[in-house]
């Protein structure tokens, strides 16, 4: 129960972030873009450690995600999120009988 409370709000906090991102940032903000804007080696630093420590083919599926417009990977994440809370909530609990025997 606190779990798919936990993740409904993370959810929501996600979608509202990413409206917010898509409605109010600039229209060539990029994931990218955005890491770069925050921090300037953050982009070469990533790549290099996913180079290093996982293997180039990380960095290859990476790659194309860090094109994309900055705001669809907080909207991916709170869909999966609210998937995740409304998978929880329609699990069948067994229910106890509130009678005394």
């Amino acid at each position: 129960m606190i779990v798919q409370r936990a993740l409904a709000v993370l959810s929501a906090v996600l979608l509202v972030g990413s409206v917010a991102l898509a409605t109010l940032g600039p229209h060539w903000a990029t994931l990218g873009r955005a890491l770069f804007a925050m921090n300037h080696d953050l982009p070469d630093g990533m790549q290099h450690w996913l180079q290093g420590h996982v293997g180039s083919w990380a960095w290859d599926i990476l790659l194309p995600m860090i094109q994309r417009p900055a705001w669809l990977l907080p909207t991916s994440l709170g869909l999966i999120c609210a998937g995740l809370s409304v998978s929880l909530s329609n699990r069948n609990t067994p229910h106890r009988s509130h009678r005394r025997s």
